[in-house]
């Protein structure tokens, strides 16, 4: 009967949830509603991250893996869990920074009800409902929770978990008996048994072995999210994990042990489809994210104190001061009066330390109570100082990083408050009190906070901020309304950086995207030749890590003859943005007065002459219907001219590209509207070229792949050596043929060749120029399938959009047309470990090594296939070879 009523009292309290979610959102949305910041950084790129994936479930196709698979492409660095969660959001409730941190709701109530489900199950009700109100006043929390950062999420997803966790290693067999203390409403306890529970707040009938299974499967499922959500997660979760799972092997408890298995087993299976998609994006990328920022950011080292005390610092402003001091205070003076004296003393031939429990005698104290109550302090205890440990370990640091230990401090903490005495009700309620009023302190606007009462983690609403980044979108997009643009940004500041003005261009429909420029040394002249727009900032330019570079940018844009200044604006800090255009752009479309129902090529204009291997400039204007435009590909051969020469000089050359270089905005029009598309961009003849050429065009539709002759105005290039001229940048497509071309080189290749892709993905921030190269290429090698330059690009193709199986074939199809070269067969064993894959690797390997056993990373994908057959012998043999 007793247990009966407990759980319904427990039941009963989720509407203290209710009323604690209800009152942490009204205090959100006043604050949104006053706040008119800007997105900062990480900010931005989410906000863009969950658009994107709002956009991809606009049409979505259950049941194709392609497209699961282009959906798992949209953040191959972060995991994409929070902006799967979003997308609804953004859908409901429309696009912008208020509207889409709606989703903090979601995860809010994920938080309040584990929080609340974890202090009842380990200490009581009263708990629980203190809990609540420290997960509303906490620093560490609220700051985040007006932010749209993966961190509030991972909070509440990590909070699920462990609470999922504690309920499977806490179920085990009801008590004998049930008495409740009368001493702070704590329940009976249950001492640890053979299924190792923790402690139980109340009595469940006879244990159910389905239960167990329930609860291990949604810890599995709350697990698989968790590493959805953000990777770090693990450094939360992992110590428990090990801890029950030393546990269970010490106490032979094999069903348990089976159980856990169970709920590792479905976690990887949850999150299995995403990061078997960008596992090697994430390897990769995980030392920039880590190493690098730590050391751009001046974090310490790990070799030094200061590391591993860094968030112990921390602590106490992200529970805030009076919180933590009165919280743990409570717990040592329960502590003190509980336990008078502890001794060791040498019983059945082992030492054991016995404690007296005197005072719990004298004061009416249950024995059990004190029992139960350590066992559920220590199961935290274990959750955080494991967290703490290897948090502390990773050398990228920030206060943020440890929020997820702060829900199950608060418990900690609220017990403390409530084992103060009756008497000394007045540390719990001050403390509270105190923390509430700098929480109101923290999030009003700076000028309304009294500046004694700011701490240092604080959110401060902002009454206006106007960065102009919506102004330079309507600017550009007035400019050119008929095109895709993408503006290089200089200026790097939390107000105003590449990243949100990215966004503000994505909440236009996608027309206008902003990107990063001046931040390379060797990338300077590229940086100002590629682009159209540019955006600059007089003053104070930011957190600019190479400021030589910023500096040979700006000054290009700046004094360029072929830049002008479109417009400027004023800025809140005193001073100017500033809004460059080239003069020439490379691409113009204006409407036409004939309609077309095929694309025609007007006007071609040449330079007299042409060096071979040397960018060229060269002007086509087309016109026809926008769809037609919009949707088509131009498949241009230069072709040479027989003459009598005694050298046998290259037949001929490409220039295939998309028409607009794939930048006509898709619902600028009607698809029946007439437009011409002027294209004032450069061409490279092949190294081997001299003589007199001439152009043939055809026309290859992006959507359908049909294909139609297009008539060609009569143009005749002479390509000499002597030939001296100036040229703007070379297309993108372009640029990654001739990348392709160099791939049988091998890994001194590949280093150019991705070096050049990732500035190539600057500048075209869909990578819309590799899809063209992909489609170019397929309809070129259908027509001459053993033309060896056509295979090599379309494999890189394959590769850069990660399009696992073509990218297979390609290379099978390389291997057939350069079968003596070794690098071709390295490629092939490398996509089919990608797409784990070993056996399949294992015979390319064989064959490359057949040809050149030398050659060290052939001995390094043998390593790596080796791994993936479980031969560690071949594993370990392989990979000291290739050192």
């Amino acid at each position: 009967m007793i247990a009966k009523q407990q759980e319904q009292k427990w039941v009963k309290g989720f509407w203290v949830v209710a009323i604690a979610w209800a009152i942490g959102a009204a205090i959100d949305r006043i604050w949104f509603a006053v706040d008119r910041s800007i997105p900062a950084w990480d900010q931005a790129e989410y906000l863009t991250g969950a658009m994107n994936f709002w956009r991809a479930f606009q049409q979505p196709e259950w049941f194709s893996q392609a497209w699961w698979t282009s959906v798992w492409l949209l953040s191959s660095k972060m995991p994409p869990l929070v902006y799967l969660t979003t997308a609804p959001f953004i859908h409901s409730f429309g696009s912008g920074q208020d509207r889409s941190t709606l989703v903090n709701l979601l995860y809010s109530a994920i938080l309040l009800a584990s929080v609340y489900g974890l202090a009842v199950r380990l200490f009581s009700v009263q708990v629980a409902v203190w809990s609540l109100v420290l997960c509303l006043i906490l620093p560490g929390l609220y700051v985040v929770r007006l932010d749209y950062l993966i961190d509030f999420p991972l909070v509440a997803i990590v909070t699920l978990t462990f609470f999922c966790l504690t309920l499977w290693a806490t179920e085990t067999i009801s008590p004998k008996s049930h008495h409740l203390s009368a001493i702070d409403d704590q329940a009976a306890s249950v001492p640890i048994t053979q299924s190792f529970a923790i402690v139980q707040s109340f009595s469940f009938p006879k244990i159910q072995s389905l239960r167990s299974w329930f609860y291990a499967a949604a810890f599995g499922i709350s697990f698989g999210l968790a590493f959805l959500t953000k990777q770090p997660a693990l450094f939360f979760l992992f110590t428990p994990i090990v801890w029950l799972s030393i546990l269970a092997i010490r106490k032979k408890a094999w069903q348990r042990l089976l159980q856990l298995v169970s709920g590792l087993i479905i976690a990887a299976l949850v999150c299995l489809p995403w990061y078997r998609t960008n596992w090697l994006i994430i390897l990769t990328a995980g030392k920039r994210a880590t190493v690098d920022s730590a050391i751009a950011e001046g974090d310490p080292p790990l070799t030094s104190l200061e590391a591993w005390i860094y968030y112990f610092k921390a602590l106490p402003a992200l529970v805030s001061v009076p919180l933590f001091v009165v919280g743990l205070v409570g717990l040592l003076l329960y502590w003190k009066r509980s336990v008078i004296q502890e001794q060791w003393e040498w019983v059945d031939g082992r030492w054991l330390k016995i404690a007296d429990y005197g005072g719990l005698g004298r004061r009416g104290y249950r024995r059990e109570i004190h029992h139960a109550w350590l066992q559920s302090v220590r199961w935290l205890l274990i959750f955080l100082i494991g967290a703490y440990i290897l948090c502390s370990a990773n050398v990228n640091k920030d206060d943020r990083y440890i929020a997820p230990l702060l829900p199950v401090l608060a418990i900690l903490l609220a017990q403390g408050l409530l084992l103060f005495p009756d008497r000394l009700r007045i540390f719990r309620w001050g403390a509270i009190v105190l923390s509430t009023i700098f929480m109101i302190a923290n999030l009003l606007p700076m000028q309304y906070s009294p500046r004694f009462l700011q701490t240092a983690h604080a959110r401060h609403a902002v009454l206006s901020s106007n960065w102009h980044q919506a102004d330079v979108v309507n600017e550009v997009i007035s400019a050119e309304p008929y095109l895709q643009s993408t503006i290089g940004v200089l200026p790097s500041l939390p107000e105003l950086n590449q990243h949100n003005l990215n966004y503000a261009g994505i909440l236009r429909n996608y027309q206008v995207y902003g990107r990063q420029v001046g931040a390379d040394r060797k990338q300077v002249e590229p940086d100002a030749r590629s682009l159209s727009w540019y955006v600059t900032k007089t003053g104070d330019a930011g957190s600019i890590r190479r400021p030589e570079a910023y500096t040979a940018v700006s000054r290009a844009i700046a004094h360029r003859p072929d830049f002008l200044l479109h417009k400027s604006w004023e800025l809140p800090d005193n001073s100017k943005l500033e809004l460059y255009r080239r003069s020439i752009a490379p691409v113009r479309v204006a409407p036409s007065p004939q309609p077309a129902e095929q694309v025609k090529l007007e006007q071609i204009r040449i330079p007299n002459q042409a060096a071979p291997g040397k960018p060229m400039p060269i002007t086509y204007r087309w016109s026809g219907s926008w769809k037609q435009l919009r949707s088509g590909s131009v498949l241009l051969t230069w072709t040479r001219i027989a003459d009598d020469t005694t050298k046998k000089p290259r037949e001929r050359w490409f220039h295939d590209h998309a028409i607009a270089l794939g930048t006509l905005h898709s619902p600028a029009n009607s698809d029946n509207a007439a437009f011409q598309v002027t294209e004032s961009i450069a061409a490279l003849p092949a190294p081997n070229t001299e003589g007199v050429y001439t152009l043939r065009v055809a026309y290859l539709n992006r959507e359908t792949q049909a294909t139609y002759a297009i008539d060609s105005p009569d143009v005749r290039l002479t390509i000499a050596p002597t030939a001296m001229i100036e040229s703007p940048e070379v297309d993108a497509v372009t640029q990654l043929r001739a990348l392709a071309a160099t791939m049988p080189q091998g890994i001194k290749a590949l280093d150019r060749i991705f070096a050049k892709v990732g500035q190539l993905n600057q500048y075209d921030p869909n990578q819309d120029y590799v899809t063209q190269a992909r489609q170019i290429l397929e309809y070129r090698l259908q027509q001459e399938p053993n033309n060896l330059e056509f295979a090599y690009g379309l494999a890189l193709a394959n590769v850069l959009k990660r399009r696992v199986q073509p990218a297979i074939n390609a290379f099978e199809r390389v291997t057939q047309l350069d079968a003596r070269n070794p690098i071709a067969y390295a490629y092939l064993a490398f996509v089919n470990l990608y797409d784990f894959r070993p056996h399949a690797a294992q015979k390319a390997i064989n064959s490359a090594i057949a040809l050149d056993p030398k050659l060290k990373e052939l001995h390094t994908l043998n390593a790596v296939a080796g791994l993936m057959q479980g031969n560690l012998v071949q594993a370990w043999q392989e990979y000291q070879r290739s050192r």
